[in-house]
């Protein structure tokens, strides 16, 4: 049997409250610890973006364009080396357009020490969840994937909108309207912070056209009052209708409206102008206008287009290019311009300060230009029309 001297019992037992000291202040340290971002650490030669967003469910083909582009880009640029020597790394998590999903995965990004920055989180309804969570501002929030004001925070340096807003996109459509004489507008809009903003957009947009006040009725998310709104358009008899819907809201407005209105214009935003959208409208689509915040990606005579389909086929040879791939392309290649503008080794907040240093980068065909956190820096906005076959013509 061991005996202990008197001496070694006194240190065992001071080993003993010391650990359970620390044991204690962990404990304590750990509901604090767990509301903040996690400390970047470096990875040796790589840069580690963070991304939640729609691969499946009801938007999942706008997120996986998304990504895919995103991706086009980062592997054009890792294989010219990266950026000051370092690979760029997208761990990208589904969250299925479901907001609880993707707080979920933007708790995991917050504790994971390797996440450099979030990029090119995609949804309004998400956004707007997420922004109260990084107002420490400690995360970069790097494009996220709205054309809503709930990124756009006057003062919120950490959140770096490229797109237009939705405001932009509905002005750009009125003013064409005005443009080529149409004056008795009709307006149906997404019941939820989306198609109001789109709405108060338009309204503000009319006002400085001196146009008549529009008619306007709202869709519900589940479009269950579909149906009764294009008959509320319908019987007003407006020149031309303004869509600010996504989704299934949008498409069963349209198809409901053709019926009773076939030659009337429609004017959509470019969240509804998706491949998918389009297809699923069939004939309903043909002749409608929409709104476009990034070039046509099939216009060779456009150098980041041409870039991006270079890039796109690179990566998947049997991809076709997009209007949302095209925009996480951009996305990804200006992040890369900003790394490589905050230098080697950067941190965050040097990050965050190239970003807002970013005056008048253009890309080929598509210009940045940051100015403050509660504007774009982008305010790109182009027309396109749904031709023959589905094709979006300019």
């Amino acid at each position: 049997m061991t005996v202990q001297t008197t001496t070694e019992i006194l240190s065992d037992q001071a080993t003993a409250t010391l650990a359970r000291r620390r044991f204690l202040t962990t404990a304590l340290a750990l509901p604090a610890a767990a509301a903040m971002p996690a400390a970047w650490a470096q990875q040796e030669g790589v840069v580690k973006l963070c991304q939640t967003t729609a691969l499946t469910g009801p938007l999942g083909d706008l997120g996986s364009a998304l990504h895919q582009g995103a991706m086009a880009a980062f592997q054009a640029i890792n294989a010219r080396g990266g950026v000051h020597g370092r690979q760029i790394k997208l761990e990208t998590l589904d969250d299925a357009y479901e907001v609880s999903k993707a707080m979920l995965n933007l708790e995991q990004f917050l504790n994971d020490p390797d996440c450099f920055t979030l990029f090119n989180c995609f949804g309004t309804p998400m956004v707007e969840e997420m922004m109260p969570r990084l107002k420490d501002g400690n995360m970069p929030f790097f494009t996220p994937l709205t054309g809503g004001q709930v990124s756009r925070v006057a003062g919120a340096r950490y959140a770096f909108n490229i797109r237009a807003s939705y405001a932009d996109e509905a002005e750009k459509l009125v003013q064409h309207l005005a443009t080529i004489g149409i004056k008795r507008i009709g307006i149906a809009y997404q019941n939820n912070t989306f198609g109001r903003e789109v709405f108060a957009g338009a309204e503000q947009a009319m006002q400085r056209a001196k146009l008549p006040d529009a008619v306007s009725t709202t869709v519900e998310s589940n479009a269950s009052d579909a149906a009764k709104a294009a008959a509320l358009l319908a019987d007003a008899n407006p020149e031309a209708v303004l869509l600010g819907l996504a989704g299934k809201p949008g498409l069963e407005l349209i198809k409901h409206f053709r019926k009773l209105r076939r030659g009337v214009s429609l004017y959509a935003l470019s969240v509804l102008g998706t491949p998918v959208n389009i297809k699923a409208l069939g004939i309903d689509a043909m002749g409608m206008a929409i709104s476009q915040v990034v070039p046509l990606p099939t216009n060779s005579t456009t150098a980041v287009a041409r870039d991006f389909v270079r890039a796109l086929k690179n990566l998947d040879a049997k991809a076709e290019p997009s209007h949302l791939g095209l925009e996480g392309y951009i996305n990804a290649r200006t992040f890369a311009e900003i790394l490589q503008r905050a230098g080697k080794g950067a941190t965050r907040s040097a990050f965050i300060d190239a970003s807002w240093g970013l005056k008048k980068w253009d890309l080929g065909g598509f210009e940045i230009n940051a100015t403050t956190p509660d504007r774009s820096a982008s305010r790109f906005v182009e027309l396109t029309v749904v031709g023959r076959e589905g094709r979006l013509i300019r």
